[in-house]
């Protein structure tokens, strides 16, 4: 049985709101979900959009909605992403000064009805999050550093993919494997048979001449 792969388009790239809500309609029937990178100017240098973009991204479209956090204190948005409409809320690693709040955070966006995230940056170990891997649905595995679009995909990813894949594997666990960051149709197929179940994709897609066709390959349809 071919394995499903879905494919979470990026707004990264795109630097204004009615751009990305006109970017959602058209994927709404041609992607899995869009990735809506939200930062803050402070846990990275870049700063965006914020839940207003995501209440009118659900206001405007079908499309599932997957939040990538990328803020310090994400606990503290959690609840505002998912009244906007958020179907997935990540929070990442690195943001929580005191550890101990992971596990807070991660039941509290289960207790909004949202799929749950956590997202490490290249350099994090993937030894410091295997406690928190029993609690999640989503692991979203940083291929580049997080903060800017258009980035090289950083070759170590396969191996943190496999450690990844074998921890999961031991303890029987079912979370899906995101992969964010450099992704493109000379890389996808690798990725999905290291382990990797959706794939994010911002530059490749949006500066595809045939984004229908962009994502297809993705899907290693074409």
């Amino acid at each position: 049985m071919k394995k499903r792969v879905d494919i979470s388009v990026s707004t990264d790239p795109i630097n204004s709101i009615q751009e990305i809500i006109e970017y959602a309609r058209f994927m709404q029937d041609k992607a899995d979900m869009l990735h809506c990178d939200i930062m803050d100017g402070k846990f990275v240098e870049k700063q965006n959009f914020d839940e207003e973009l995501v209440k009118n991204i659900n206001d405007s479209s079908l499309i599932m909605l997957d939040v990538h956090l990328m803020v310090e204190e994400p606990k503290e948005a959690i609840k505002r992403y998912a009244e906007a409409g958020a179907n997935i809320i990540t929070v990442h690693y690195e943001a929580f000064r005191n550890k101990s709040d992971i596990l807070d955070s991660l039941n509290l966006i289960k207790a909004q009805n949202c799929l749950c995230g956590l997202s490490f940056k290249p350099k994090t170990p993937i030894q410091e999050i295997k406690n928190f891997l029993f609690n999640v649905d989503i692991v979203l595995v940083m291929s580049v550093e997080p903060g800017a679009s258009g980035q090289k995909l950083q070759a170590d990813v396969f191996k943190r993919l496999t450690q990844l894949n074998e921890f999961k594997q031991e303890n029987k666990l079912n979370f899906k494997t995101e992969v964010d960051g450099g992704v493109n149709d000379q890389n996808c197929k690798l990725l999905v048979e290291f382990g990797a179940d959706i794939l994010v994709s911002g530059s490749y897609v949006y500066n595809s001449q045939d984004r229908n066709v962009a994502i297809k390959k993705l899907k290693c349809q074409k």
